[in-house]
């Protein structure tokens, strides 16, 4: 197997380890917590913009050098807070480093816990807060980061997260509905 984290200093951040009611137990490798399926806090931003009276989320194609879920669609932005960090403040560095773009105070709506076994043998398992923002700027993605955007309209989002789910990340099968479940509230 292909050394995923060689060379990558991003990747060797220290994550903040949870318990299944997000409570810390302390911090690990990015590697180390992507190998043994290490349960960790993350988060999920999903960008809403208004556009000809409709609302529409930004998705985000994960590059294809990403480590895992390489080439498939996802919420606008993820990633993990550092220790110390809030959900928010992380949320808003990400958005920047990934997106190239600033954003207000996002609104988290939800979490959830997942796991998501890679056929490179790394492990997903997170407590993933959901969190949603406003966007108005211009989007220039990173490219190591995201491979391409797409704004899609709430309407029809449901029926290509019903009819497409295989080029989904797995976290964003439960993201992008638990946002549309949101805005429709």
């Amino acid at each position: 197997m292909r050394d995923v984290f060689a060379f990558d200093h991003a990747r060797s951040d220290e994550l903040v380890l949870v318990d299944a009611l997000d409570r810390e137990l302390g911090v690990a490798t990015k590697e180390r917590v992507h190998r043994e399926g290490l349960l960790h806090r993350a988060f999920s931003v999903v960008l809403v913009r208004e556009r000809s009276g409709a609302q529409e989320l930004l998705l985000a194609r994960r590059a294809m050098s990403k480590y895992h879920a390489a080439g498939l669609w996802g919420n606008s932005c993820c990633s993990h807070p550092r220790k110390g960090e809030s959900i928010a403040d992380a949320a808003c560095r990400r958005v920047g480093e990934e997106l190239g773009m600033s954003i207000g105070a996002p609104q988290e709506i939800g979490s959830f816990v997942y796991r998501a076994a890679f056929a490179n043998g790394l492990v997903e398992y997170e407590y993933d807060h959901v969190l949603v923002g406003t966007c108005a700027a211009q989007v220039n993605p990173a490219l190591e980061e995201v491979d391409s955007v797409w704004w899609i309209d709430t309407c029809r989002l449901g029926d290509v997260l019903a009819h497409t789910p295989q080029v989904f990340a797995p976290w964003a099968l439960t993201v992008l509905p638990m946002t549309l479940a949101y805005l429709n509230s």
